[in-house]
């Protein structure tokens, strides 16, 4: 990935840092909330200590009928709620079996928006302690249809809506924001809301949830996260048709007008905020992704979740199947269907692992890694008609025009998916697969599950129960001749968490590519025998915030390493440090 990024910089690496665009920044806890006991006392700050009618809307302070009988004295309470006392634990029963009620998805998904709004402790104690039932919900797959209808049940701001009407006032627009210690931004275009395609100013949904997952996972503070969408407009007809659209009623600005409007926004930022705040960029365009990562790669802390996220959480689950299909890295053959950010992201982090491996160069692994586009498999002979970031991918082969002709030509030992279209890994192709391989590795990334390229159910009925199967979204067990198969989930929540929160616990002003391989490592890592006999390669979401703990170790011994770590000095035990710095959503007594 670097070194693709490399030569779109002239050779410019992340480690050349350049004193010029490097600034003084960084944020901490001011009132020490999060290193508070859950005995300890501590103040409600707002910009003024939050009392009575106040203090029940303030969603950050808010614990409904949990407050005590003193806290309702010194606040200014009495009479504006019910006399029963509960405790978090007894809210969060009667919340979840509302929850659990709603046969829609959906529905469920606004009650979790809601309660987020009203209560923010106990939105993320419901998430924490009921993560592999929520995170379905609140993330991938539903997220994609609150998208598609994000004007319809939109009802308070989340987040920034930075648009072409706020051009040349984007640091104004920035400090109408009411927290200043900003530690993570998550920032979309709407361009590509997984695989559905242009939802404009709608796809504010993404980093909604993926920052809601960076505290639940990952520990980061709510307040210290800012969800921001970048509205140029949108292709969508539909939504530019729609009376309930909430976006610019235009077609997306392209070229030096859309360039300048980020251009603005990351200079803003980085003024701001300062030098070690996470730009997360988010379902961008392939066109824009690896020009906006290219750009900024050197003189921001920028990480992309669809390029580079993907990549590291998929290399994990390609690590850890070895356990389960045999031989080394370097003995395997990848097929991609799509070769679009994710594809060719993941393509890169394997090769430079296998050359980290190895120690073989990397123009040398990758030769064992094809790519399938919906013009058929890349190779020499289309090099020129091909984008630069499928350059890397053309090899010496005759010209094959489907994805079946392609399995059946190179008889790869792994079949992965992230093309964005359901339902292309065939019978006839995963049975091809099959014949080739005692264990074939199949992954079919594409989000949402309609998009998937094939189900579970199919995975292993058409591979006679013996493919080792995991997806982008999650799929129920499934029976199959008297054996129950549990599929794991290349769900990229595995990494980002730990990822951002390794970034900020070294005070990181740069991501590397040895980072993406650090945290790769140490999430097939945390694969257990049992998880193995189970056929999974992705341990349970419910250890997540132990791995991203873990994780954000990794990634921050690498940074230290690397040089490109501020926080100093290094702590002693990084992992314990990670777990010390987490947010943990209990309730606070106040004062």
């Amino acid at each position: 990935m670097e070194s693709t990024m490399k030569e779109m910089r002239d050779g410019v690496s992340v480690l050349d840092l350049d004193p010029k665009s490097t600034v003084g920044g960084g944020v901490e806890d001011v009132y020490g909330e999060d290193r508070a006991t859950e005995d300890q006392l501590v103040t409600p700050w707002t910009f003024s200590v939050a009392s009575g009618y106040s203090l029940l809307r303030d969603p950050q302070h808010n614990k409904g009928l949990a407050f005590t009988q003193n806290e309702r004295d010194s606040h200014y309470l009495r009479g504006l709620l019910p006399p029963a006392v509960v405790n978090q634990e007894l809210q969060e029963r009667k919340l979840m079996n509302s929850i659990r009620q709603y046969q829609v998805p959906l529905q469920k998904y606004v009650a979790m928006m809601d309660l987020q709004e009203r209560n923010q402790r106990l939105f993320y104690k419901l998430l924490v302690d009921n993560v592999e039932e929520l995170l379905p919900v609140v993330y991938t797959p539903t997220v994609g249809e609150a998208c598609q209808k994000y004007g319809s049940i939109f009802r308070r701001p989340q987040g920034l809506y930075i648009s072409l009407n706020e051009k040349g006032k984007i640091l104004e627009v920035l400090k109408n924001w009411p927290e200043r210690s900003i530690q993570v931004i998550v920032v979309t275009d709407g361009e590509r809301i997984l695989g559905l395609g242009d939802l404009g100013c709608q796809g504010m949904g993404i980093p909604v949830g993926k920052l809601a997952l960076y505290t639940a996972l990952g520990g980061l503070r709510p307040s210290s996260c800012l969800p921001v969408t970048i509205d140029v407009g949108t292709n969508n007809e539909e939504l530019l048709n729609n009376e309930f659209y909430i976006g610019l009623r235009q077609r997306r600005a392209t070229g030096k007008e859309y360039s300048e409007l980020l251009h603005e926004f990351m200079t803003a930022v980085k003024q701001n905020y300062g030098e070690k705040v996470l730009v997360q960029f988010e379902d961008f365009a392939n066109h824009n992704a690896f020009d906006l990562l290219a750009k900024y790669g050197t003189t921001h802390l920028v990480f992309n979740d669809d390029i580079q996220g993907t990549a590291s959480v998929v290399l994990a689950g390609v690590v850890a199947a070895l356990n389960l299909i045999g031989g080394s890295l370097n003995e395997h053959k990848f097929l991609f269907l799509g070769a679009g950010e994710a594809g060719t992201g993941i393509a890169e982090l394997i090769a430079l692992e296998v050359s980290k491996r190895t120690k073989v160069p990397l123009e040398e692994t990758r030769k064992k890694i094809w790519l399938v586009d919906s013009k058929g498999l890349i190779v020499s002979s289309r090099k020129d008609s091909l984008q630069h970031f499928k350059q890397p991918w053309a090899h010496e082969h005759e010209p094959v025009k489907d994805l079946l002709s392609a399995v059946k030509a190179i008889k790869p030992t792994v079949l992965i998916g992230s093309s964005g279209v359901g339902r292309t890994f065939t019978k006839e192709v995963i049975e091809a697969v099959s014949s080739y391989n005692e264990k074939p590795l199949i992954l079919a990334l594409s989000n949402p599950t309609s998009q998937s390229e094939c189900t579970a159910e199919e995975a292993y009925t058409w591979s006679e129960g013996r493919a080792i199967f995991a997806s982008g979204s999650p799929f129920d067990p499934f029976e199959y001749n008297g054996k129950v198969y549990v599929s794991g989930q290349a769900n990229n929540a595995y990494i980002f968490p730990g990822f951002g929160l390794g970034l900020v616990i070294s005070g990181a002003i740069r991501v590397h590519d040895d980072m993406l391989l650090a945290a790769s490592e140490a999430l097939a890592g945390q694969v257990s025998k049992e998880n193995y006999d189970m056929g999974l390669i992705y341990p349970p979401f419910s250890n997540i915030r132990k791995i991203s703990a873990q994780i954000a170790a990794s990634v921050a011994a690498k940074a230290y390493e690397l040089g490109l770590a501020t926080r100093l000095p290094r702590p002693a035990d990084l992992f314990k440090y990670a777990e010390s710095c987490m947010y943990t959503p209990n309730y606070r007594s106040y004062r």
